[in-house]
Formats: C-alpha cells, sequence, structure tokens
C-alpha cells in the first residue's frame, strides 16, 4: 500500500517543476478558471472510484501494460487521422471562430470541460495523463503547441487532489522511517519533469507523437517477454 501510495504522492514534485516554470500563468484568474472546469470531470471521477482505482487498477501489470500498447496504437493512428485530416481540408480563413485561434485566457469552458473528461481517461494505470489531454484537445481543434502547454497547467490541480485525497484515505501507512523515501522520489520528480518540459515542448514544434505511440508499444512487449 505504501508503495501505491508512493507512486502518486511523488507527482507532486512535477507539480511543483510545473509551478516553476509557469509561475506568471498561475497568477491569471482567467486561466485559472478554465483550469478548474477542466479538472472537474477528474476530480469528480476520481473521488467517486477511488478504491477501484487504488485497490485493482494501480499495481495491476497486466492491465497496464494492455494499456501501454494499446495507447502506443491509438498515438500512432491519430497523427496518421490528423495528417490526412489536413491534407484534405483547407486552411481556415482569417476570423473564422475557431479554437484553434483561441488563447489559454479566451478558451471556451465547453471546450476546457471536454478536454478535462478526455484527461479523466488517465484514472486508469498506463493511460498517459498528457497524452489523453493532447490528444482530446487537438481533436477539438487546438494548437499542438497549445494543448501541449495547457495539459501541463492541468497537471497542478490535478496531481495536488490525487496526493491530497491519498494522505487523507490512508494516512496510517505511512512511517517516519519512509519519509527519505518519500523525499528521494519527490526530488527525482521534480528534477526530471524540468527536464521533461522543456524538452517535451521542443519536440512538439518540430515531430509528431509517432515515435511516443512506438515508444510505448516496444516498452509494452519488452515487460510482456520479460515478465511473462
Amino acid at each position: 500500500e505504501f508503495v501505491k501510495s508512493f507512486e502518486i504522492i511523488i507527482q507532486s514534485g512535477a507539480i511543483l517543476a510545473v509551478i516553476v516554470l509557469y509561475s506568471r500563468k498561475f497568477l491569471n484568474l482567467e486561466i485559472i478558471k478554465r483550469l478548474f472546469v477542466a479538472f472537474l470531470p477528474t476530480g469528480i471521477i476520481g473521488f467517486v472510484l477511488y478504491k477501484l482505482i487504488k485497490g485493482f487498477f494501480i499495481g495491476n501489470t497486466s492491465l497496464i501494460l494492455w494499456v501501454l500498447g494499446i495507447g502506443g496504437v491509438v498515438l500512432i493512428v491519430f497523427e496518421k487521422l490528423i495528417k490526412f485530416r489536413s491534407s484534405v481540408q483547407p486552411p481556415p480563413t482569417r476570423g473564422e471562430n475557431l479554437s484553434v485561434n483561441a488563447t489559454l485566457e479566451t478558451l471556451d469552458y465547453k471546450t476546457c470541460f471536454l478536454i478535462g473528461i478526455f484527461q479523466s481517461l488517465a484514472v486508469v494505470p498506463g493511460v498517459s495523463r498528457s497524452a489523453a489531454t493532447i490528444v482530446g484537445g487537438m481533436l477539438l481543434g487546438l494548437t499542438r503547441q497549445m494543448i501541449v502547454e495547457f495539459s501541463f497547467l492541468l497537471a497542478v490541480p490535478t496531481l495536488i487532489a490525487a496526493t491530497v485525497l491519498d494522505v487523507i484515505k490512508t494516512p496510517e501507512i505511512f512511517s517516519s522511517g519512509q519519509t527519505s523515501f518519500l523525499a528521494v522520489g519527490f526530488v527525482t520528480a521534480f528534477i526530471t519533469a524540468i527536464i521533461s518540459i522543456k524538452w517535451l515542448l521542443q519536440v512538439v514544434r518540430h515531430h509528431t507523437f509517432v515515435s511516443f505511440g512506438i515508444y510505448r508499444i516496444v516498452v509494452a512487449l519488452l515487460f510482456v517477454w520479460v515478465l511473462f
């Protein structure tokens, strides 16, 4: 049980990384309101299904590997569909009221809520929270770079809520001797997130997510080969 909670709580290191990199964004009330709306679906689903998530989903190796592999296929197919759609559709004309022309401050609340529904798929381990929100946002018409940034910002309320809920639900599993493990995990997650966010922002400007899809499939197959 401590290991399961550890996997949830160390993500607070990633939260701090996002706050450090996007501190000015979190001072914008319009962005905060849109993040709250996008967080609602995941917050409600995570709270209602907490026992199922903690008791069955987390640590279920077979489920994680299946989802990891299928998610890789979805990313590849998604990129092919995006490429096909862009080849058959004319570019939007100036003045069209499309989400692609929006900013984080003007993004409509319906779109934010729908992005939150896509994010809620990540309550299943193996589903990438970032990938789910990015794919969902692009399907809704947002630019790749804009939804990547929104996905990072949305991680903050989502992971804070997950951490707080787990600490409240299972306070008895923590001992003073486990503090050092949590501290190391927190620091490692913070450093890794700083590097990953900066790197991913560069990647999305010039590349698709096909390589990430291939990576997921290869990792899933390798773990199946090793474990089974």
